[in-house]
């Protein structure tokens, strides 16, 4: 008997934009929301259905638990029936936190750490021979055997290279009824009141016994060895009577060598934010930041006086600078002098102080943003930087200013593992933690696999379980297209799309049955060689008894889902309807624009000639950065470029990490380093550079496109020239909802409340006094054409445009909101609300709106993230006027549509990460599919039939 389908049931769907519509969603299925930017599909996904599944689960709490978490205001909606538990995994929630990495976010560093305590093999750090641990049981049968029939002194070690005269110490062993010590290899007798000389180095040894080895002798030895590794802290020595030389046994791990002991491993061994693993210098972070001297004297032409050493200034009156003055005149160093004019010896001392000589400064310290911690003695300027740096009585401008003359440097001592000498020194399989942790997951997926056959009968049995779990989560990253990546890659440098897949995967390997799954995007960053597997991944979530609902514009993705809800037709107001609903083969028999795309009815047209450039490159030789292999590459100026390649080929290294410093120094100044390269030409071509990326254009719901873009400024001025603001003496900071007096001072305003969920993320409601209005009552009473300054900023930017459309100055910036595809966002919608792929638009369009040069270098990475067909051909319009300038434009994409519309393209790969870092082609679209067999090319020539 055939199981009856079952649905969810939206009744009166009205939230945002929505149009009253009712929909039945089929449950189990793999179900796409498609549509244009703003046509309304995050608003039915995620602000209607999974709100609504948050808002349910909070109620299932009790009353008394209600009471500390507030209410969550119910979505704009009649009714929703057949909702299961939801899950939301979105773009937008990556993890800053520094401690973060991928590793610990998949738990798949968890059991690792399992691992290596379970049965890594320690070895010596000192000489790299491994290390030897006994039972007592073990120990006492040692001696028995090698021993035998011989006299033996049984010492127990109580202090170990450590200075002192110990006079206690011998008078508590002398109670405990011992007459004997081994001090400094010599064994003498405890007189009352013995002591050493308290200023060496000393090692001390009780002697517990000294008894034959022989079988009448067998239970007092015992007894012996018990007491000697208890009073040895697991510790004992063996000396033959007659010989100098001890030998040790340990029930820790031991180097037979040197007596190094280790500490019986556990899990938190291996933890970088554990205290027991964490590497002492740089706490488990990896890096620590040091002063940079290039930062600290740019330029040493200058005289110390004349400001050359940065921090310090030119001379004035101040209490550092005093004290420079005075210790130079002690140790005889001219401040007059240029600073290459000074020795090594005399800058060190200015920088660095001497510790050896006090300068008996009399100084009275009254900069209150300086700890008061002032001792007397110059310390120097490198070591009063650092001091300020680290203090917690320093202020956090204090901090911020001393950063700036600080680098992040990888850590000398871990040399960036982050884990403690001694972590480093378990293998398995002749391989430490770190090396597994750094390896790409492709690699470690083969590494693991050949494992087994290396283990022993008994670490095979111990390790089983805990492979299996490994191989499990290793194989579902894998599925989701994420081979490249390494455990060790920090969180905070994820894509939006990386992230998301990541937590996929999770979801995957969690097993959980009757959920439903709201998805935004997870094609973000995805080759199209690895949509398919993505697509795998989905239905293999779906198939284990989930409702899988995905917002996407991928038309791969599209054509494998069950069932397809188009929502429009256009974007905001004009939105917020279905358009068209049922299977992807029902769909593209329609009319609509995403059925006609999918037909292949419409398209994005292949421009008629390619643009040639202006004639300069700017080249590149021998970047090495990441996985990038001694690339050579040229960026021909004047033209639309796009960067291609598979997931982790080495796209980001080379545009982000290696091109853009590169520039940004060149042009700003700026401090960041680019990652290694040899040589760099042409860069004189170029008189700006600017990277517009996905990340927010602010972090609080403060933060907004109007405050983003400028515009609002001159917006609280025209507020501020109507009369009745005038009568009133309202200047345009009373329309300012950051100031005091107009804004609500219940939530500051801000417009929203926060409510911490502790266990969940944060929930933003309506602030109960100004209903979500941001500003006071009088405030409110001031009115421009019959609006106040609120209900402005509760305007789509297409009703400001034509609200607008008599103020040239806001209007012209409002219409490249417009041309951007933005026309739908409101100009105070909070900054968290944006997708990465609005926020990168948003600020493409304030580009926009400045004055270019003509020889600006634009970089845009994926600006297609959060596009419909219609919206891609309309960014490809804005990007060429930028070209058509003289400008140039170049852009890291994986969508088709962009790729065979450009100029130039540059293909890395052929793999990702070790697999990659190569220039696979360069060229143009009709050449690549010519001459290149790379994965880019095999896509772009089924595009471009």
């Amino acid at each position: 008997m055939n199981k009856q389908k079952e649905y969810i049931s939206v009744i009166g769907a009205r939230e945002h934009n929505l149009k009253n519509f009712d929909i039945t969603i089929p449950k189990n299925e793999l179900v796409v929301f498609t549509g244009v930017s703003g046509s309304g599909k995050s608003s039915l996904a995620f602000d209607t259905l999974y709100n609504e599944g948050q808002r349910r689960y909070m109620e299932s709490f009790s009353a008394y638990a209600r009471q500390f978490m507030g209410d969550m205001e119910r979505p704009d909606v009649d009714q929703i029936t057949g909702l299961s538990p939801v899950i939301a995994i979105e773009q937008k929630t990556t993890n800053k936190n520094p401690r973060s990495t991928v590793g610990t976010v998949t738990e798949l560093y968890d059991f690792l750490r399992l691992l290596y305590a379970r049965i890594g093999k320690a070895y010596s750090y000192n000489t790299g021979k491994p290390m030897v641990q006994f039972s007592e049981a073990e120990i006492i049968q040692n001696i028995a055997t090698e021993f035998k029939d011989k006299k033996i002194n049984l010492l127990a070690p109580v202090v170990r290279g450590r200075k002192g005269h110990y006079r206690e110490l011998f008078e508590e062993i002398r109670k405990k009824g011992f007459v004997k010590a081994r001090v400094d290899g010599e064994i003498i007798e405890l007189r009352p009141k013995f002591q050493v000389d308290r200023y060496k180095i000393h090692d001390i040894e009780v002697v517990v016994d000294r008894i034959p080895v022989n079988a009448a002798m067998k239970i007092r030895l015992g007894e012996s060895v018990s007491q000697c590794l208890k009073m040895g802290k697991d510790l004992l020595f063996v000396l033959e009577e007659g010989k100098t030389k001890a030998v040790q046994y340990s029930k820790q791990l031991m180097c037979e060598t040197t007596g190094l002991s280790y500490e019986e491993p556990s899990p938190n061994s291996f933890s970088f934010n554990s205290p027991y693993g964490a590497c002492p210098n740089c706490k488990g972070l990896g890096n620590v930041y040091a002063i940079n001297m290039d930062l600290l004297i740019p330029d040493k032409s200058f005289s110390i006086k004349e400001g050359g050493v940065t921090p310090l200034g030119e001379e004035r009156e101040a209490s550092v600078y005093n004290q420079v003055k005075q210790f130079a005149r002690k140790h005889k160093i001219s401040l007059d002098k240029a600073i290459n004019e000074l020795s090594k010896e005399q800058l060190d001392l200015i920088l660095f102080g001497d510790k050896n000589i006090s300068s008996n400064l009399d100084l009275d310290l009254n900069d209150e943003n300086i700890p008061d911690t002032y001792t007397g003695s110059y310390e120097g300027i490198v070591p009063m930087l650092k001091r300020w740096f680290t203090s917690s009585q320093s202020t956090d401008v204090l901090k911020a200013w001393v950063e700036q003359f600080m680098e992040l440097n990888t850590c000398p001592t871990c040399e960036g593992a982050r884990l403690r000498k001694e972590s480093l020194w378990f293998k398995v399989n002749e391989k430490n933690i770190a090396f597994l942790n750094d390896m790409h997951l492709d690699d470690l997926q083969d590494w693991f696999k050949k494992l087994p056959a290396k283990l022993d009968k008994k670490d095979s049995q111990i390790a089983s379980g805990i492979l299996k779990e490994i191989d499990d989560r290793i194989s579902f990253l894998m599925n989701v297209g994420l081979s490249y990546l390494s455990l060790s890659r920090p969180s905070k440098s994820l894509s939006g799309g990386e992230s998301q897949r990541i937590r996929l995967a999770t979801q995957i390997g969690s097993q959980l049955q009757g959920i439903t799954y709201i998805l935004d995007e997870p094609s973000i960053g995805l080759h199209q060689r690895d949509n398919q597997r993505l697509i795998t991944a989905l239905k293999q979530l779906r198939d284990i008894g989930n409702t899988v609902l995905v917002v996407e514009h991928d038309k791969d993705i599209m054509m494998a889902a069950d069932y397809l809800v188009d929502i429009g037709p256009r974007a905001g107001i004009h939105g917020g309807h279905i358009v068209a609903q049922g299977t992807p083969q029902e769909i593209i028999k329609l009319k609509s624009d995403t059925a006609l795309y999918l037909a292949g009815k419409k398209k994005i047209e292949i421009p008629s000639e390619r643009r040639k450039g202006n004639g300069q490159i700017i080249s590149i030789k021998g970047a090495t950065g990441n996985t990038l292999q001694k690339v050579n590459c040229d960026f021909p100026l004047g033209t639309f470029t796009v960067v291609t390649g598979v997931s982790g080929s080495g796209k980001s290294t080379l545009i982000n990490e290696t091109l853009y410093p590169i520039l940004s120094q060149y042009c700003y100044h700026s401090k960041t380093k680019p990652m290694p390269y040899v040589k760099v030409a042409g860069i004189e071509n170029i008189d700006k550079v600017i990277e517009i990326d996905q990340s927010p254009i602010g972090r609080t719901p403060r933060s907004n496109p109007a405050t983003y873009c400028g515009f609002f400024t001159d917006i609280r001025t025209l507020f501020a020239s109507v009369p009745e603001a005038k009568i009133r003496g309202y200047q345009a900071g009373r329309f300012s909802f950051n100031v005091k007096n107009g804004r609500c001072e219940v939530c500051e305003g801000g417009g929203m409340r926060v409510i911490e969920m502790n266990f969940l993320p944060d929930v933003y409601v309506h602030c109960e006094k100004c209903g979500g209005k941001r500003y006071n009552r009088e405030t409110l009473e001031i009115r421009y054409k019959g609006k106040s300054i609120s209900d402005v900023l509760n305007m789509t930017v297409e009703e400001a445009c034509e609200f607008f459309q008599a103020v040239p100055f806001i209007y012209r910036k409002l219409k490249v909101l417009l041309e951007v595809g933005l026309g739908y966002i409101t100009l105070g919608q909070s900054a968290v609300t944006l997708s990465g792929g609005e926020a990168q638009r948003v600020k493409l369009a304030t580009e926009l709106g400045k004055k270019d040069t003509g020889k600006t270098f634009y970089i845009l990475d994926e600006p297609t993230t959060g596009l419909h067909f219609q919206d891609i051909q309309l960014l490809i319009g804005v990007l060429n006027r930028l070209v058509d300038r003289g400008n140039t434009v170049l852009v890291i994409e994986h969508n088709m549509d962009v790729i065979k519309v450009a100029d130039h393209i540059i293909d890395l790969g052929p793999e990702g990460g070790s697999g990659g870092g190569l220039i696979q082609f360069a060229g143009t679209p009709e050449e690549m599919i010519k001459k290149s067999k790379t994965h880019t090319a095999k896509y772009l020539a089924l595009e471009m039939k």
